[in-house]
C-alpha cells in the first residue's frame, strides 16, 4: 500500500473542502471497498480524508417517503423498521449482498460508489481503460463470463456489483449530493450511474469534490408486491450473475404499475423499461410474465462467455415477477 495522509473531516463543508484542494484525495466511509483498492494499487490516494465523524447517518421518514443518510450502515438500513415495512425490496436487496461482517461496515453512500469487481481491473499487469484510459480492455476479448450483456462499448464491458442500487433503482430513488461550495442538487438514481461509452473510468455523474449525502426514496405501493432474486455461483459472499428486483402495484389482476431492475448484466443498475412498458395495464399472469422477460431480454448483446446470461435474465425475471405476485 503507498503511504498517504490521513485527514478527519468535521463537516461536510470541511471533507469537500478537503478533496477539492486534493484531487487525489479519496473519501473514506465503511472502507469496505477503497481499502481493497489500495491494498492492490489499484486505488492510489496520496491522502484519505475520514467521515466518520459527520452526522449522515439518520434514516427518518419525510413526506415524500423516507430518508437514508449517506453514512447510515447497510445492516441499519436493512433492519430499519419503516424500510422492512415499506421499503421490504430494499431490505431483501441489501441482505442479499457480501456478507454480515460487511454489511455491518459498509456504508450506503460507500455502496453507490463502489467499483466494479472486474478481474481484468484489479490486476495492474492487464490493460483497462477503466483502470487508465487507453490501455484497451482485456476482458473484451479475455474470460467475460461475468461481464456485461447490456449497455457496454468497445472500451468497458464490466458489470457493476452493488446489490443494493439495484433496488434503488426500481424504486425511483433520488441522490442528494453537496458540493465543494456548500450548494446541494439532487440527481435522479437513473442518472447517478453511468455507461461506459468513450469514458469507462467515469462511474457516475457525481462531479468532483461532491458528497453524498443521502438517498431519498419516495412513497410506493410495491410493499406487498416486491421481490429480488439473485442469481451466482454460490449461496453467500458472491456477485450477481443476473439478479432483479422488481416491484408491482396491482389494481386487482391487472398490473397498474411495474417498477424493475437488473444488476450483473450492465455497467450499472440496468432498468428493464420495455419489460415494464409490456406489463403496464396487463393481467398479472405467467403467459404475460414471460412476453415481458423475452422482450427484454432480446435486446441483450452477449459476449464471448457469457451468452448463458440471456436465458438465465429471462428465467430470473420471470420468477421474480412470480414471487412478486405472491408477495
Amino acid at each position: 500500500m503507498t503511504p498517504f495522509k490521513f485527514s478527519i473531516a468535521e463537516n461536510p463543508s470541511a471533507a469537500t473542502g478537503l478533496l477539492q484542494k486534493n484531487n487525489s484525495a479519496a473519501y473514506l466511509a465503511g472502507g469496505t471497498n477503497i481499502l481493497d483498492l489500495m491494498k492492490e494499487h489499484v486505488a492510489n490516494p496520496t491522502e484519505i480524508i475520514d467521515l466518520g465523524r459527520l452526522q449522515l447517518n439518520t434514516i427518518k421518514p419525510t413526506t415524500a417517503g423516507i430518508s437514508l443518510g449517506a453514512l447510515a450502515k447497510n445492516t441499519e438500513t436493512a433492519n430499519h423498521p419503516t424500510i422492512r415495512k415499506d421499503y421490504p425490496l430494499l431490505s431483501k436487496a441489501i441482505l442479499a449482498g457480501a456478507s454480515a461482517q460487511i454489511r455491518n461496515m459498509a456504508s450506503n453512500g460507500g455502496n453507490l460508489l463502489q467499483r466494479t469487481r472486474c478481474s481484468y481491473f484489479y490486476d495492474i499487469a492487464m490493460p483497462c481503460n477503466k483502470r487508465n484510459p487507453g490501455s484497451g480492455c482485456a476482458a473484451m476479448e479475455g474470460f467475460n463470463r461475468m461481464h456485461a450483456i447490456f449497455g457496454w462499448s468497445e472500451k468497458c464491458v464490466a458489470v457493476y456489483p452493488s446489490d443494493m442500487a439495484i433496488a434503488l433503482s426500481a424504486l425511483n430513488a433520488n441522490v442528494k449530493v453537496m458540493h465543494p461550495n456548500g450548494s446541494e442538487r439532487t440527481i435522479p438514481f437513473g442518472d447517478f450511474h453511468l455507461l461506459p461509452k468513450d469514458h469507462p473510468e467515469k462511474d457516475n455523474s457525481l462531479n468532483f469534490g461532491e458528497l453524498i449525502t443521502s438517498i431519498d426514496l419516495p412513497k410506493n405501493d410495491f410493499a406487498s408486491h416486491s421481490a429480488y432474486l439473485k442469481v451466482r455461483d454460490r449461496n453467500s459472499y458472491a456477485f450477481a450473475l443476473v439478479s432483479v428486483a422488481a416491484g408491482f402495484e396491482l389494481q386487482g389482476n391487472n398490473i397498474a404499475n411495474a417498477q424493475i431492475a437488473m444488476g450483473g448484466v450492465a455497467h450499472k443498475p440496468w432498468r428493464a423499461l420495455k419489460a415494464e412498458a409490456f406489463l403496464k395495464g396487463k393481467p398479472a399472469n405467467t403467459a404475460n410474465f414471460t412476453k415481458a422477460a423475452e422482450l427484454e431480454m432480446s435486446f441483450a448483446k452477449p459476449l464471448s462467455h457469457n451468452k448463458f446470461k440471456i436465458e438465465m435474465g429471462k428465467q430470473t425475471l420471470i420468477n421474480a415477477f412470480e414471487i412478486a405476485l405472491r408477495g
